[in-house]
């Protein structure tokens, strides 16, 4: 994206530097990634990284002020999932984006929900150590420097608790593809990842073993997605809509609230039109959409250019829980020894009196979808990061 330093890389580019860096980042969280991880970074330019982070926060904002949306989404929270004392704002929001032919960003998704917020600085640093990065390029956007982007997330997770009344709430937490990112959360931050199934509830507090003490959760961190709950039937001490002495880091509606759920609501130029399924009489060119469950994870149930026959199997009692989403296609613009690349940019939001940009992640692919999971057997494609200059 920033001709000079593209060219620069690709140039120099050695296996044995991506062999470094795979080194680099395991030695940093003490095992192997437990994802592919791109051969390259990608550089940014800071105007291009500036236009998405405004774009998210208008349609954040626009959505807020929505009262129309603020009655349905509230709505949409599945009743055996909704969560009492809901906060009033999302603490953590991400904003992906795709580029279209023009070069413009154009978003794919929006969430009320932490990725890996700990994790990938520590990505960017082992590409900068790795490849011998120009300094003058930032990890992060808009000025911020490392020191202030972590006491900025300290804040918003452990919220001024004692980091050990705090927990990072995961499904079996140690064997998650994330995982890096809780142990370096840890070590940042002091909190520790715990199993849901682990807590224990008495009265109306929530606690956990820490070294053999039981220990009152005052704070939770939530990185739990109910769709993998539902979907293996993981049993739980607690109830959801129990009325907990507890605060959340990332109140759980918002995971529904603002979501794909979201898109159909949104009148902005780098939305593409995005509908209910219930609400559609008929499909022109289903092949020009994208079919898309509101609540899955990780591009799962995603059909990209369905056919007629696959929008009719959607069963009339599910169709209100799927989306269809115009399709853009998006330009591959990484030059890479195996042919042009797509990028997709994650823009990573921290709530503080309003949303503030506070980093980047992105995922590089060739495949249909941009997940690490739709693009084994590629090489330079997977997670990265960017370098804004």
């Amino acid at each position: 994206m920033i001709p000079s330093h593209r060219q620069w890389f690709n140039r120099n580019y050695s296996d044995a530097e991506y062999a470094r860096f795979l080194q680099l980042l395991e030695r940093r969280c003490g095992s192997p990634p437990r994802f592919r991880h791109s051969e390259t970074p990608v550089f940014l330019p800071a105007a291009l990284v500036d236009k998405m982070a405004r774009y998210g926060r208008e349609m954040v904002d626009a959505l807020l002020a929505d009262p129309q949306y603020r009655h349905d989404s509230a709505e949409a929270v599945p009743a055996a999932w909704r969560v009492p004392n809901e906060a009033a704002e999302p603490l953590f929001v991400q904003a992906d984006f795709g580029l279209d032919a023009d070069g413009e960003p154009k978003l794919v998704e929006i969430q009320g929900f932490p990725s890996l917020y700990a994790y990938q600085p520590a990505m960017a640093e082992c590409y900068r150590e790795a490849y011998a990065i120009d300094p003058a390029l930032a990890m992060l956007p808009a000025g911020l420097e490392l020191r202030e982007y972590h006491r900025l997330l300290g804040d918003a997770i452990v919220g001024g608790h004692d980091p050990e009344n705090v927990i990072l709430m995961e499904i079996d937490p140690a064997h998650q593809k994330t995982g890096h990112d809780f142990l370096i959360t840890e070590q940042l931050f002091g909190v520790r990842p715990v199993d849901i199934t682990a807590l224990r509830k008495q009265g109306n507090r929530l606690y956990y073993d820490r070294d053999g003490t039981l220990t009152p959760v005052r704070r939770i961190y939530n990185r739990t997605i109910v769709d993998e709950l539902v979907r293996r039937q993981i049993p739980l001490s607690f109830d959801f809509r129990d009325e907990l002495d507890v605060e959340w880091a990332g109140h759980p509606n918002w995971f529904f609230r603002l979501s794909k759920f979201s898109l159909p609501y949104l009148n902005h130029p780098a939305v593409p039109r995005t509908q209910f399924l219930n609400r559609l009489n008929g499909v022109e060119h289903p092949e020009r959409y994208v079919l898309k469950p509101l609540y899955s994870f990780a591009g799962a149930g995603v059909i990209v250019g369905p056919t007629a026959e696959q929008l009719a199997a959607v069963p009339p009692e599910l169709r209100p829980h799927y989306i269809l989403q115009e399709r853009v296609n998006f330009h591959p613009v990484i030059e890479t020894p195996f042919g042009p690349t797509k990028i997709e940019v994650r823009i990573m939001y921290i709530w503080q009196s309003g949303l503030r940009v506070v980093n980047t992640l992105i995922r590089t692919g060739r495949g249909l979808q941009m997940g690490v999971d739709h693009n084994k057997g590629f090489n330079w494609v997977g997670a990265s990061a960017a370098f804004i200059g």
